[in-house]
């Protein structure tokens, strides 16, 4: 049986701006965190393996992906 994702806000989406979910209760269970953008729940996830989460955390809180 698949575990149903717990999806759970950044503490920054409140302020308007680009916000994304993650769904940590999976990390446990099946080794992953699902990621999507909080505005589009039925848009696509992705799935990152827990060793890679972090340097992804770390890549997004550096505007690594801003395409600037």
């Amino acid at each position: 049986m698949t575990a149903t994702p717990r999806w759970q806000k950044s503490s920054y989406s409140n302020n308007g701006g680009d916000c994304v979910e993650l769904a940590a209760n999976l990390a446990v269970t099946h080794g992953v965190v699902p990621v999507r953008d909080s505005k589009v729940p039925a848009g696509p996830v992705i799935s990152l393996r827990i060793r890679a989460f972090a340097p992804f955390l770390a890549a997004v809180k550096g505007d690594a992906f801003t395409g600037a």
